[in-house]
Parts: C-alpha cells; structure tokens; sequence
C-alpha cells in the first residue's frame, strides 16, 4: 500500500510540475533572462589593458601594467531556447514530486487523508509554509541580486518551513488556547529571529523587475502547491487511499 501512495504522489506531482513548468517558461524565465543582462554586463570603462602610473612620477618614468582580471569559471547553464525550457520543465516535474511525496508523507504519518474534497486545502496549507512564510524574510532573487551566505539561508529556510507547517498543523488540528499559542509562537519564531541579509543592498538589477519577479514567482508557487494538493487528492482516491488502513 505504501508503494501504492508512493506512485501516487509522483504521479500528481510530476503532472503539477510539468504545468508549473509552462507557468514558470511564460512569467518567470523571461524576467530572468532580462536580470542576467545586467548580471553579465561589463561596466563601460572596465579595460584590460588598462595601466597603473604614479601621478607624481616623471613622464617618461616606466610605466607598470595594471594586473590583469581573475574571472571566476562559470558554472554551467543550459542554453537559451528549447534546452532552457527542457530543463525548467525536468526541474519543475521533480520539484512537484519531492513536494507531492512530502504532502503525502505527512498525511500518511498524522492519519489525515489527502482526499479531492480536501487537496486544495492541502495545497494552500503547503505554500503557506513553504512559500510565504520563507518568502516573508527571503523574497525570490533574481541573478545578479545581492543575498546573503548561502548556508545560512538555506538554514533558515529550512527552519522556517519546518516552524511553520507544525504552526498551522497546530492551528488546523487544535482548539486549546494553549496550542493555538504554541503555533502563532512557531510561525512567528523565525521572522523574530530574522533572516540572514546580505552585507550590501547595491545592484544593477532594477527594483521594478526584482519586485515582478518575486510577485511572479510567489504567483507560480501557488498555482504549483493548489495543482499538487488536487492531483494529490484525485491520485491517492484512485491508487492510495488503503495505505491509511495500514
């Protein structure tokens, strides 16, 4: 049965996924690509052959040669065009099934059925968690946007999420004044502490398109976590529901 719920939640996810895909090639990909302009670009005076002289040296004093530039080797990107969008779409499919399975093991754990009357329930509560909450102290960056370290980040993301699914688990599930304490504590723990930010703000990226760019991308999330609580529901009514009964 467990197999069962298993081929179930890769299937609703990867089927979530591949939309989200197509959701990200026509709200997001075009934004990044006009961010990696500015990321890429070479600052209009920038010379490689540019020289060092002392102001006060003589004229005919030698001249030194300035050092030349240390270009970092750049990490591999796929190229524009159907290869681009090939990869976003894979990317997309895995993360609605890595998604999709996390929903269903949750539910498998708490004895509280993924069913299609209660997936998008499901759906919503996921990107709470782990879109808005997170989104709340790290907004989605575009390239060449400044961040700061990138474990810390991943740190905090992490235990944001975690804090935050068991606030509104919390508030889903209890009544007492006591654990609905506990779960606004939860969710509120992580914005207290606050999120790593980075030394300096200053970049070439303009405001508006990093402000479209997070809106677009919360925007796409939501469409991604409400696909993957239906699917979710319709797959486990069909090929998963008797793994409860385990």
């Amino acid at each position: 049965m467990i197999g069962r719920l298993v081929l179930a939640a890769l299937v609703a996810g990867m089927a979530a996924g591949f939309i989200y895909g197509g959701v990200q090639h026509v709200q997001t990909t075009p934004l990044i690509l006009a961010a990696e302009v500015y990321e890429t670009a070479e600052p209009a005076a920038h010379d490689h052959a540019a020289a060092t002289t002392d102001p006060a040296a003589p004229a005919d004093a030698a001249v030194t040669p300035a050092p030349a530039h240390e270009h970092e080797e750049e990490e591999w990107a796929p190229a524009d065009g159907w290869p681009r969008t090939l990869s976003t779409t894979v990317s997309s499919m895995i993360t609605g099934a890595g998604f999709a399975l996390l929903l269903a093991g949750i539910s498998l754990l708490t004895g509280l059925p993924i069913t299609p009357n209660n997936g998008l329930i499901w759906g919503i509560c996921g990107f709470l968690a782990a879109t808005v909450a997170p989104g709340a102290g790290l907004a989605p960056e575009l390239p060449g946007m400044p961040a700061a370290d990138l474990v810390l980040r991943q740190v905090w993301w992490v235990a944001t999420i975690i804090a935050s699914g068991i606030g509104i688990f919390l508030i889903a599930t209890r009544r007492e004044l006591i654990w609905l304490a506990a779960a606004v504590i939860l969710i509120a723990l992580p914005h207290i502490i606050g999120a790593p930010q980075p030394v300096a703000h200053e970049t070439a990226v303009p405001a508006g398109l990093a402000a479209s760019f997070a809106a677009n991308t919360i925007a796409a999330s939501a469409v991604l976590w409400c696909l993957i609580g239906l699917f979710l529901g319709l797959a486990l009514e069909k090929f998963g529901k008797d793994a409860y009964a385990t």
